[in-house]
């Protein structure tokens, strides 16, 4: 695979259907999509327009009902169970709304999680949780549990969890939907720096078009299509 590869993004022909009782509901309609190694795009679009399935289609949590999805040079939808689910832990950081972590580890512990996957020794995984917890900005809250920490802090950490394992594609889901706008502007900044300046390809979804400006594209996703202006 090549390095230049690392962080892109292409779906060709792409469909995802789901069954619900004996009806068919195709979510995904043929759809294309590019993005290029350190892009930072925006994806809007109403509520059960697909955005999350496409999010989940990139990060290998779903597969696509016919079509291909290539992430960083590698063909996914052809990769078995076990290979895919330790190829996403190396190449995909994932940022979710509700921030998901664990109540009962502290926040270090949980941005430790995706390094128990990898060959990495206890020393070395401390070493890239403290240097997560610096670019984050949160090196002095590493000890506090997530019910010690505002909505901002818990994102933070969040975010600090995607990045431990340097990933080469973020994929965020709503970052900002349970935050303040004070608490959301300063996570939008994090999500922009590591796109700036660490070269992180980031694919977020996002309802605020506050958000969506943050953004080097904004792409709209609409009855399962693609498109670059929002429907009428």
């Amino acid at each position: 695979m090549s390095e230049n590869n690392s962080g892109t993004v292409s779906l060709r022909a792409v469909c995802k259907n789901f069954r619900r009782g004996s009806e068919e509901i195709q979510v995904l309609h043929t759809l294309d999509f590019e993005v290029q190694a350190g892009e930072f795009v925006a994806l809007m679009g109403p509520s059960g327009s697909g955005k999350s399935t496409l999010l989940n289609l990139i990060g290998g949590l779903d597969r696509p009902s016919s079509g291909t999805v290539e992430v960083s040079g590698e063909p996914i939808d052809r990769l078995s169970d076990s290979r895919l689910a330790g190829w996403r832990a190396r190449h995909i950081g994932f940022v979710f709304q509700f921030y998901n972590l664990m109540p009962t580890l502290s926040a270090d512990r949980n941005i430790d999680l995706p390094l128990l996957l990898t060959p990495l020794s206890k020393a070395q995984r401390r070493e890239h949780v403290s240097t997560a917890l610096s670019v984050v900005g949160m090196e002095h809250r590493a000890k506090h549990y997530p019910r010690q920490l505002s909505g901002g802090e818990q994102q933070r950490i969040g975010i600090a969890r995607a990045i431990v394992t340097d990933p080469s594609l973020l994929l965020c889901d709503e970052p900002t939907g349970d935050l303040d706008r004070k608490s959301g502007d300063d996570i939008l900044e994090l999500l922009s720096a590591l796109n700036r300046e660490q070269g992180k390809t980031i694919i977020m979804v996002t309802h605020d078009p506050h958000a969506a400006a943050k953004a080097s594209r904004v792409i709209y996703l609409n009855k399962g299509q693609l498109s670059t202006e929002p429907e009428e």
